[in-house]
């Protein structure tokens, strides 16, 4: 799922959008969302942050736009929180989705490669094969023997 927004600073070295960085007050700050809110969403299983080895939540930018996300439908459009997660469940199932279709494609585009291959062979190796035959017709009538 790609959500907007982005920090303007960018993150720290060596991180990308996916890597649990923010605390969650800041995570709370980023988001506009009070941290409690933030506790909840996690107990209904709408955004789920990383973990330390101590418990602590740590959010990646692709958390903070997830909550910006379900604060914008919830807020804007009225949805309620059960309806959120049933969408983010369908738009990451879409995704899912999205990304074998490509792995198909690609897995089909190379059989299909790959068979042409196949088929150029077989058809280079009958090529020196061949040999040019004089056609004749000829009528043969067979009878079978009575017995």
């Amino acid at each position: 799922m790609v959500f907007g927004g982005g920090l303007p600073g960018g993150l720290p070295g060596g991180a990308d959008e996916d890597t649990p960085v923010f605390v969650i007050s800041v995570a709370a700050q980023l988001s506009g969302l009070h941290a409690q809110t933030l506790r909840s969403y996690d107990r209904l299983g709408l955004v789920s942050p990383g973990r330390t080895s101590g418990g602590g939540r740590r959010y990646s930018m692709r958390d903070i736009a997830l909550l910006r996300e379900v604060q914008r439908l919830s807020q804007e459009d009225g949805v309620n929180l059960a309806g959120v997660k049933r969408i983010i469940e369908l738009e990451n199932q879409v995704d899912a989705l999205r990304s074998r279709v490509a792995e198909l494609t690609e897995e089909l585009a190379a059989a299909y490669a790959a068979a042409e291959q196949a088929a150029a062979a077989v058809h280079a190796s009958y090529r020196k094969d061949l040999v040019p035959v004089q056609h004749q017709t000829a009528l043969v009538v067979w009878k079978p023997k009575r017995r």
